[in-house]
């Protein structure tokens, strides 16, 4: 336990991160969130030698309008690194971003979270990646315990809670207790497969092709779970490619369609939710029923998904505070606060 207590005694340099498929967010001891961008490198090649050419908002402004020397790239994909070289690039962007152009006498520990299905083999690729990034010291966390803390859960007591966080590439859910994961199984849909089920809805129903960016943004400013009450819900304009005619055109859809494009991966967002809870512990289970299940991640922004989570399992059903950064939160206290020490580990 001395390894521990003597952690991060050199205050602010050391940091934590949320290293996630869709943004990436970095927690800096004592200062709180100082970087939340998204998950995305851009490469040039000039001449057969590639180079970084931009990272987070500046690269992610670039998909899908790259000409054929730039290419970008999201270097994790359903929560774990795809390409380590580029995931190393992009987390020393973050920490030389984070810290400026100041020298630093020594470079800083850092806490990453990590899916709970992560194999070793991905959670060593990931302490790799900080290492080579300059960190001192890696330790890592799983991402529902880091949810969970961050959305004030009593993780430490001896009482069951369950968190569903719903980020880019997984969903995990989890059953917690006295500081540990006494249940939890990582579905590998996200916000990700959401927007492919948009892009192939409309092209199924309306022959035109959308991008990620398009599906994107009409899942964050229209999502909804459920079929809206009068049938239709808002409207929405959407721009494409015509598939048959091969040109640009211009079609309109509602919130119905978008609720119909998303059933399948809420279902089976619900499926892991259920699946969870037939596996838990009674004596958790009956906790469960009083404290009820926390929504985190950006999933849980979707409209009226809590609504029908409670329907789909008769619990009650709550979203946490601010879903977005609750992982990084939760990864920054159990960082500086000596009461979550336990729940780091070492890849």
């Amino acid at each position: 336990m001395s390894f521990f207590a003597n952690m991060f005694k050199f205050g602010s340099q050391n940091m934590a991160i949320d290293l996630g498929t869709a943004n990436t967010l970095v927690y800096v001891q004592d200062q709180g969130i100082v970087l939340n961008e998204p998950s995305v490198v851009a490469i040039e090649t000039i001449n057969g030698i590639k180079r970084v050419k931009a990272v987070g908002d500046d690269a992610k402004m670039m998909m899908g309008k790259t000409p054929d020397t730039i290419e970008a790239i999201r270097p994790l994909r359903d929560g774990v690194i795809a390409d380590i070289e580029i995931a190393e690039e992009m987390i020393k962007h973050f920490i030389r971003k984070v810290h400026g152009k100041r020298n630093l006498f020594r470079y800083p520990e850092i806490v990453i979270c990590v899916p709970s299905g992560s194999t070793s083999v991905e959670k060593r690729a990931i302490r790799d990646a900080a290492s080579n990034a300059g960190a001192s010291e890696v330790h890592l966390i799983l991402e529902p315990m880091a949810a969970a803390i961050g959305a004030d859960m009593p993780v430490t007591e001896p009482v069951g809670s369950m968190v569903v966080d719903i980020g880019g590439g997984t969903t995990e859910v989890a059953v917690l207790s006295l500081r540990g994961l006494a249940y939890t199984t990582s579905v590998r849909t996200g916000g990700d497969k959401m927007d492919e089920a948009i892009v192939s809805y409309v092209r199924r129903h309306h022959n035109l092709l959308i991008g990620d960016a398009t599906a994107e943004r009409i899942k964050k400013d229209y999502g909804i779970a459920v079929t809206p009450e009068d049938g239709e819900g808002e409207s929405i304009t959407l721009k494409g490619r015509d598939l048959v005619n091969g040109v640009p055109k211009e079609i309109t859809i509602n919130q119905s369609h978008v609720a119909e494009a998303l059933n399948e991966p809420i279902g089976a967002i619900v499926e892991g939710v259920r699946i969870a809870l037939e596996n838990t512990a009674p004596e958790l289970a009956a906790d469960i029923v009083d404290q009820g299940i926390v929504l985190t991640g950006g999933g849980a922004l979707i409209r009226r998904l809590d609504e029908h989570l409670r329907e789909e399992t008769g619990l009650p059903v709550s979203i946490a505070e601010d879903p977005l950064t609750c992982v990084a939160i939760g990864t920054g206290r159990a960082m500086e606060d000596p009461i979550y020490r336990g729940v780091l580990m070492t890849a």
